[in-house]
């Protein structure tokens, strides 16, 4: 089981940023795929974005522009840098980590981001 370790969430108000972090404990980093995902009360999780052992991304339609995922596999990190922040962009955010061949996944405990004027 990976241990993720997501810190960096809090309060912003709109049209302000953050970044998000996501420390995974010792592991071949780098074969996994690493996302962010979202999650309001009452809501079902949601992909916001995602990075490839390769490098490739992938991200939501509504943070298309405006969120940016990047991983540093020297230091078992995956980040998520988030600007121009909406007030429907406030959510619990996950870190996900899964296994490139097996396909075996594990989560984070969530980090609060909360955008408010």
């Amino acid at each position: 089981q990976v241990q993720l370790v997501e810190s960096g969430g809090g309060l912003v108000q709109p049209g302000g940023s953050l970044r998000l972090s996501c420390a995974a404990s010792e592991i071949i980093f780098i074969i996994y795929t690493m996302g962010w995902y979202r999650q309001d009360p009452g809501k079902k999780r949601e992909l916001v974005a995602v990075i490839t052992m390769n490098g490739n991304t992938d991200y939501a339609d509504s943070v298309k522009g405006r969120f940016t995922i990047s991983r540093d596999n020297a230091k078992n990190t995956v980040y998520l840098q988030m600007s121009s922040l909406k007030p429907e962009d406030t959510a619990v955010y996950y870190c996900n980590a899964r296994h490139s061949i097996f396909g075996n996944e594990s989560w984070g405990q969530g980090t609060q981001v909360t955008v408010s004027s």
